[in-house]
């Protein structure tokens, strides 16, 4: 054997004997979620439109993944999603195991110095996009609000959650903006709260159902024309012909950058998210898995059924949307981020009732107040506060018969405190 081919045949041996080492971590990636669960956490509570496209996503995704795990739909609420981001940013196990869905609002709220906000927007493995969505400020039927233009001539009362969420935001920024005279009240707990606030009477709209939630979770009340958009934001739909978009009224370029970063980031609808530095084999698994979901056809039918708005994106043009607005000039940030400051905030009034439990189920109360008048309640594990005998409990331990002191926002909202002997 002469030395060349020596050498020719132990390299040849080598490489036979790293080919099974290599191939390793592909084959790690294929199967990484066999036997295991994905957690697809959510940054708002039940009944909304993100809880909404989440748990369709969650239902399908699993066909896609090798490996077929277990998909389970985590809600964690909280400044509208900021809560959620940090977690996924700092706390979340980077294994390709959990991965969340946030708003675009709170995506960029460090930009507009968001202090809440620990997070890098780019930090992010991002997976894909669901929808790129349209916001509106939208109001009730009988409010006799008709047009954007009315929003200037008189004043009005909108509902919010919290002043980081794009609710607050978006008609804080216009007022400053554009000189509409609507007074938020914040407090209310997502979409949900503050249909029901509208429905009483108590606001007259909300700038915070995108045309998606609108044609979905809303649809009755959209279709029949009790919800009636004003404005767009983030998206321009077709759909909402008539109804101005705010960029449009912006003028100037240089408000032109302003306005986007303020109102366009909600062209990101519904961005699905992992935390950072996820490990690039595990990373193109769950894109590849995303954008599959996103063919599917009975996703798709899912989606429909639903009437689920679809715009979907990848994970790379996600990335690609994400470098974009953090290449927004310097000065434009600056003037956002005095356009948003957050003044004096004005919070939704609570109201107080003496009552007994007539029905209790795991999430919702009945109760008679000694008029004998009923009054309905959604419980919540993390924001119904429970007293028994004047200490903590919980919701399990309440029980019918008992007298109660409860605190809450109008009937058939959360009820905020209830505390029972």
């Amino acid at each position: 054997m002469t030395r060349r081919f020596r050498r020719q045949h132990w390299f040849a041996a080598g490489c036979a004997a790293l080919a099974p080492l290599m191939a390793v971590p592909a084959q790690a990636a294929d199967d990484y979620l066999k036997g295991k669960t994905l957690t697809v956490v959510v940054g708002y509570s039940p009944g909304g439109g993100y809880d909404r496209y989440t748990r369709t996503l969650a239902a399908h995704i699993k066909d896609h993944l090798p490996g077929k795990p277990t998909v389970v739909v985590q809600n964690m609420p909280g400044a509208s999603s900021i809560r959620a981001a940090n977690f996924l940013y700092s706390k979340a196990p980077r294994d390709g195991t959990l991965i969340g869905v946030i708003s675009s609002s709170a995506t960029f709220s460090p930009l507009l110095g968001k202090k809440a906000s620990k997070f890098k927007p780019d930090g992010f493995t991002w997976i894909g996009n669901m929808d790129q969505q349209t916001g509106t400020c939208s109001v009730w039927h009988s409010s006799g609000l008709k047009s954007y233009r009315d929003l200037l001539k008189r004043d009005v009362i909108f509902g919010a959650s919290g002043p980081n969420g794009f609710d607050s935001e978006y008609a804080r920024a216009v007022n400053k903006l554009l000189g509409t005279r609507i007074r938020v009240i914040h407090g209310y707990n997502g979409s949900s709260s503050v249909i029901l606030a509208v429905q009483r009477g108590e606001v007259m709209g909300y700038c915070g159902f995108t045309l998606g939630s609108l044609k979905s979770v809303w649809r009755q009340d959209f279709t029949s024309g009790r919800l009636v958009p004003l404005m767009q934001f983030a998206w321009k739909s077709p759909e909402l012909k008539g109804v101005p978009h705010v960029v449009d009224l912006a003028g100037s370029a240089e408000n032109k950058d302003v306005f986007k970063l303020i109102f366009n980031r909600d062209i990101m609808g519904r961005p699905v998210a992992a935390p950072p530095k996820l490990p690039a084999d595990r990373s193109k698994v769950l894109r590849a898995a995303f954008m599959a979901t996103m063919k599917d056809p009975a996703f798709l039918d899912d989606a429909k059924r639903r009437h689920m708005q679809l715009h979907p994106r990848s994970g790379e043009e996600v990335e690609k949307m994400v470098r974009e607005f953090m290449a927004i000039p310097p000065e434009a940030i600056a003037k956002a981020r005095e356009t948003l400051t957050i003044g004096k905030i004005e919070k939704a009034k609570l109201q107080t009732a003496e009552a007994r439990i007539a029905k209790i189920s795991a999430k919702r109360i009945e109760l008679t107040d000694a008029k004998g008048k009923p009054l309905k309640l959604r419980l919540h594990g993390r924001r119904t506060a429970v007293l028994i005998g004047n200490k903590k409990a919980k919701a399990k331990a309440l029980k019918a018969g008992m007298a109660c002191t409860v605190r809450y926002l109008g009937d058939g909202d959360f009820a905020k405190t209830l505390a029972c002997k």
